[in-house]
């Protein structure tokens, strides 16, 4: 699974590094990435918004299906079966959406945490051995184990250089020096780590951001989207302490990672608004509706007419079966009037009698 995700990762290192030689700033690199890659990403969230506002409107129809034949579960399943073919939905209709951008998400998060490999590109064994070299030199810190090991060897560059002189190839020296200028955004070194910088360095309000946006987000979505309001319990929690995991995270990550989080986050929630914005489910259904009258409409246009001759034909025999029945009309209500004649005579006698009050 890691060869795979880093294989993405190497493959969306290519626009990463593209953007950072024209910026000259690992951060502005990481916020026009995370932009381009959500716009591409775009069309797959249409797709599951769509999918999810088709089930919704079918909801009603399945819950009366499962009133009807509760206790008989194959019924039940070939009825909702029937009911899905009908309106042109998929129960599963939503998950190759969501399954698609997935490791495209991860091989994202691969290209920022190995960025020798997968923005630098340079050679996995030349990377390899320099780690292994350096996690022997006493003082260093940069252990073989330690996954931000890249961004170690990029932090401390200059100091490094004559161990990995004879490791990297020219070009790959040159490549890690002019990618190893540009971590500065802000006054923020986005190599450094927050824990191990102090509240002086300003770092913590990477993670402290990377909280609050989740958060902001959660809850705004939760508002946006009646029906997550409705999930378990159990859910509702991990919706909540997710976001103090990732803040975690970034606060003992270099700082680059959690600014991705943090532009990450930020941005699907612009993303969430301009769906519910333009894309609500309400509006979905709507339009689906309208294209079907639509599509009837054309359909009907299509039709031809019958022939002249047939028109005329019908038309003739709809005027004799009228006149046929217009005796049998006068006939039934003549004999409408007689019945309600002799019960009004009836009921004179009645009071006649003294019968009536």
């Amino acid at each position: 699974m890691f060869e795979l995700f880093n294989w993405f990762g190497s493959i969306l290192g290519y626009l990463l590094w593209f953007l950072y030689s024209i910026v000259r700033n690992y951060g502005v690199s990481i916020l026009l990435f995370t932009i381009i890659m959500k716009l591409l990403m775009f069309p797959f969230s249409i797709k599951q918004q769509r999918s999810m506002a088709s089930q919704a409107k079918l909801q009603k129809k399945v819950k009366e299906l499962q009133a009807i034949y509760g206790n008989d579960k194959m019924k039940l399943s070939e009825e909702t079966q029937k009911l899905y073919a009908k309106e042109g939905a998929s129960p599963t209709g939503g998950c190759l959406p969501m399954l698609i951008p997935f490791p495209i998400l991860f091989g994202i998060y691969y290209s920022v945490l190995y960025p020798l490999q997968n923005a630098v590109h340079c050679s996995a064994e030349h990377v390899k051995q320099a780690i292994s070299l350096l996690s022997q030199i006493p003082g260093l810190n940069i252990s073989a184990s330690n996954q931000y090991a890249e961004m170690d060897i990029i932090k401390h560059f200059e100091s490094l250089k004559p161990y990995l002189t004879n490791i990297f190839t020219p070009d790959e020296m040159n490549n890690i020096e002019f990618f190893s200028h540009g971590f500065n955004f802000l006054g923020l070194n986005l190599l450094a780590t927050p824990s191990s910088g102090g509240f002086a360095s300003m770092l913590w309000l990477i993670p402290v951001l990377c909280l609050v946006s989740s958060l902001v987000t959660q809850f705004v979505t939760m508002k946006l989207q009646p029906g997550m309001q409705q999930q378990a319990g159990c859910m509702k929690v991990v919706m909540y302490v997710m976001p103090l995991f990732t803040a975690y995270l970034a606060f003992i990550m270099p700082a680059a990672v959690g600014f991705y989080w943090t532009a990450q986050t930020l941005i699907s929630f612009i993303q969430t608004l301009a769906l519910q914005r333009f894309y609500s489910p309400a509006d979905l259904n709507a339009r689906a509706e309208a294209a079907r009258i639509a599509l009837r409409d054309q359909e009907e246009a299509k039709m031809k007419p019958l022939p002249l001759e047939t028109q005329a034909l019908v038309r003739t025999k709809l005027e004799a079966k009228n006149l046929g029945s217009q005796p049998q009309k006068k006939k039934n209500t003549q004999e409408k009037k007689q019945s309600a004649a002799k019960n009004k005579g009836t009921k004179n006698a009645n009071d006649y009698r003294g019968e009536k009050k």
